[in-house]
């Protein structure tokens, strides 16, 4: 790679770099390098099962989540209405009964179907997009509820997808001109040059990119640690920085502890934990930033993230900023 990098120096192509595996973010699907091992030898067909952990079924809590309680969602009046959301992840359950009415953009990059067979894609969507007022007596566990949904399936339904694939994803999402682009997903990659390009244009089109930080407790993985995409660590209920949620480069935190959300069919809702939960929370408050004003667009959605943020007494390569706010 390196007497390739040397002979096309003068050339079109801007940089060589590995091609890595990456995986959903998520403490409750993908727990250490056993689990990802598994799930590539799923997607080359080498194995027809693997373990996957799931959270609780149930969560009583009334109103709303404790997540949205703690981002002030419940309070806010605004609904992400006119903003583009693009999740890039396992796809979406599109006949879930709690987005009736809703419509969905949606591409796969994976050579598989976007409906969501693994649950995380569900989940996270969920989060960021789902409905204000969820039937019976589901309480609220999504954000941005008259967002446009833009659903990019990069990870297989085996949770594992590439960087060609993650990169596609962005590209379409970033071409389709979402203001936001939420990425729960990552590796132990060091900093990439071709995410840090793509954060860097989707910021000059006025697309803000937020990754999770990942949850092997070690420093903030790829593409979360590029400088042009915002990284996001998860706390607790207590708003304690999780036991498994990464840190280093760190711009905000979210709840990603127990969260409640979306679920693929029959079971409709579920329970995960992760980082991979943390960013959806960050990804639905920022739409809601993002109608607030057609000023906050890129960078200055970035930065008013930050400003609003809840300061929270821990060192700032663990929550960043601190507790991300609804508007």
């Amino acid at each position: 790679m390196t007497a390739q990098g040397e002979m096309i120096a003068e050339g079109p192509v801007e940089t060589i770099e590995p091609e890595y595996f990456v995986f959903a973010n998520n403490n409750e699907y993908l727990r250490g390098f056993a689990s990802a091992a598994n799930a590539i030898a799923m997607d080359l067909g080498a194995v027809k099962g693997g373990v996957q952990e799931k959270g609780p079924i149930g969560l009583q809590v009334m109103g709303a989540t404790w997540g949205l309680v703690q981002c002030k969602v419940p309070s806010s009046s605004l609904s992400g209405l006119g903003i583009k959301v693009a999740v890039l992840d396992t796809g979406f359950d599109i006949g879930h009964p709690d987005f009736i009415g809703r419509s969905f953009t949606t591409e796969t990059f994976v050579g598989q179907p976007v409906q969501d067979m693994h649950g995380h894609g569900t989940h996270t969507i969920g989060t960021a997009c789902g409905p204000k007022e969820p039937s019976g007596d589901t309480p609220r566990y999504g954000i941005a509820y008259e967002c446009q949904i833009f659903v990019g399936k990069v990870l297989s339904n085996a949770g594992s997808g590439s960087t060609a694939g993650v990169l596609a994803g962005m590209n379409w999402a970033i071409a389709n001109g979402c203001e936001v682009i939420s990425m729960s997903l990552g590796s132990s990659a060091p900093v990439q040059t071709a995410y840090t390009k793509a954060g860097s244009i989707a910021l000059d089109k006025g697309c803000l990119i937020i990754a999770a930080a990942g949850n092997d407790g070690s420093c903030t993985g790829s593409p979360a640690n590029s400088p042009t995409i915002m990284s996001v660590a998860s706390l607790d209920q207590t708003l304690t920085p999780s036991d498994f949620s990464n840190d280093g480069k760190i711009e905000i935190a979210a709840p990603g502890r127990d969260v409640f959300s979306s679920m693929p069919s029959p079971r409709l809702h579920g329970i995960m934990s992760g980082t991979s939960m943390a960013t959806p929370h960050v990804a639905g408050c920022a739409a809601l930033w993002a109608q607030s004003s057609s000023t906050l667009r890129g960078m200055n959605l970035w930065e008013r993230l930050q400003s609003s943020a809840l300061r929270l007494n821990f060192p700032l390569c663990k929550v960043g900023s601190g507790l991300v706010q609804a508007p």
